[in-house]
């Protein structure tokens, strides 16, 4: 594994640090008045989802962590437990539910996801961007209800509530970004 210096770290990388594996999170680089310049580095373990703030100075050595990604398909939830499959190869690879957070209602039957393996161990699960949803409660559609910026609540099939423009009825598919949680565009 390659080591990078710590003024290298982005958000986004993933490290090995006190013989764990985590993700940075947020990195802000501070030059201080007197001393030397460093990273504060807000990371997130992948095994536990513990949070950890850390200095390192330009001098200090980390080892830089590569995943491998797979596309898996969704089978079935069972007690809290995902599993996927590898469609070329039929292995299955078991998740906690939680590993999704919040994003969890927008996992469908059959869906594709991406899964990053650190060797032979799944550690992360990511939805795709955008996602089909109905809609299955809303305001009715008002003709000539065109003033901008306007949008107005709605209850998706999978009891998530998003914001619609005011020309989207009930019973319609709409696409939905799975990473701001909002409305993209109609299905």
């Amino acid at each position: 594994m390659p080591k990078i210096n710590g003024n290298e770290i982005r958000p986004g990388n993933v490290l090995e640090h006190n013989g764990g594996l985590w993700a940075a999170v947020k990195v802000d680089h501070v030059k201080p008045g007197k001393g030397g310049a460093f990273a504060q580095v807000e990371m997130k373990n992948l095994r536990n989802g513990s949070k950890l703030n850390e200095r390192f100075r330009s001098a200090d050595k980390v080892e830089r962590v590569r995943l491998d990604q797979k596309d898996m398909q969704f089978l079935f939830e069972t007690d809290g437990i995902l599993t996927f499959m590898d469609t070329e190869t039929y292995e299955q690879v078991e998740l906690p539910a939680d590993i999704l957070g919040e994003r969890r209602p927008f996992l469908q039957d059959g869906m594709t996801i991406h899964i990053e393996f650190h060797e032979d161990e799944a550690l992360n699960a990511t939805l795709p961007q955008k996602v089909t949803c109905r809609i299955v409660e809303t305001e009715p559609v008002v003709k000539g209800q065109t003033a901008a910026n306007s949008f107005k609540p709605a209850l998706l099939d999978n009891g998530i509530r998003v914001s619609v423009p005011p020309f989207v009825g009930q019973d319609e598919d709409i696409i939905v970004n799975t990473e701001t949680m909002e409305y993209a565009e109609r299905a």
